[in-house]
């Protein structure tokens, strides 16, 4: 286990570490609202995680110091019923991260997801990373710019839904074992840094086959010795936040994992699944 966990906390713990609110460019949800409704559905932590795409946005992003002044609001109102971090998704590309590591150095953050969004500014969403490529050049580019990322940044917790190119992939789920070599080095790197990886439950929000990242991936983590994992439902509205925690941290189980992570000033917290 990496010497970076600080220390066990309670066992069991509900926390959804994968949210967004009106300071992400794609959601419209008020974190106070948030913060609410994460109380009425039993989470005892909240972790923020908005977006930043340095690359393809210049006014969408974050506007980091109007959102830590809410998050600190928020903890003044609620944060004794309910943890809630300071947490940022980067949206990283090669070329960008001199950009991400400024914004880092700057805040106090308590987490940081890693997420491949776009590839060569051009993005999944709408198809124009794909467009003109084969399943196997795009699905083999996408895990090479992940591997590439994590090679030379540093300053995050977790990789956010590994294989989220599987969302936009309409010739279907491109075959595990011919990215497994890709995935692999990528997972053998993040585990040698203390790093770790979230499942990302919307997957049940996308109807999607598996889990997210599959149950593969998970299980490749869990054999090169992979412990650090964070759940999050990557939530744009309210009706998602939290959604699934429970039944993830089943899953989880199943697969042989026996802790779950929360965060604090970046560093691992250890929950039992017992």
């Amino acid at each position: 286990m990496t010497d970076q966990v600080v220390k066990t906390g309670e066992d069991r713990v509900l926390a959804d570490y994968h949210v967004h609110t009106q300071f992400s460019d794609d959601s419209e949800t008020p974190m106070e609202d948030a913060v609410l409704h994460a109380i009425a559905v039993g989470l005892g932590e909240i972790c923020f995680t908005e977006h930043i795409d340095y690359g393809v946005k210049t006014d969408l992003n974050c506007d980091c110091e109007a959102y830590l002044k809410e998050v600190r609001r928020c903890r003044d109102l609620y944060g004794d019923r309910i943890r809630i971090r300071l947490g940022m998704e980067f949206g990283i590309q090669t070329h960008t991260i001199p950009l991400f590591q400024e914004t880092f150095d700057r805040y106090p953050f308590d987490f940081i997801i890693l997420s491949c969004h776009q590839v060569e500014d051009q993005e999944f969403w709408t198809y124009e990373f794909q467009n003109g490529k084969s399943q196997e050049e795009y699905n083999r580019r996408y895990y090479e710019e992940i591997l590439n990322v994590v090679k030379n940044y540093d300053d995050y917790s977790v990789l956010g839904h590994l294989d989220m190119i599987c969302r936009y992939d309409r010739a279907g789920i491109y075959p595990f074992e011919k990215v497994k070599d890709l995935v692999e080095e990528i997972l053998r790197l993040v585990i040698a840094k203390g790093k770790g990886i979230e499942v990302n439950t919307s997957c049940y929000r996308y109807k999607l086959p598996d889990l997210t990242p599959s149950r593969d991936i998970l299980r490749l983590y869990r054999k090169l010795g992979g412990e650090i994992i964070t759940i999050g439902s990557d939530a744009h509205t309210i009706p998602w936040i939290g959604w699934e925690t429970k039944g993830t941290q089943e899953e989880l189980k199943k697969l042989g994992f026996e802790s779950v992570y929360t965060f604090e000033k970046m560093k691992p917290i250890r929950h039992s699944l017992a």
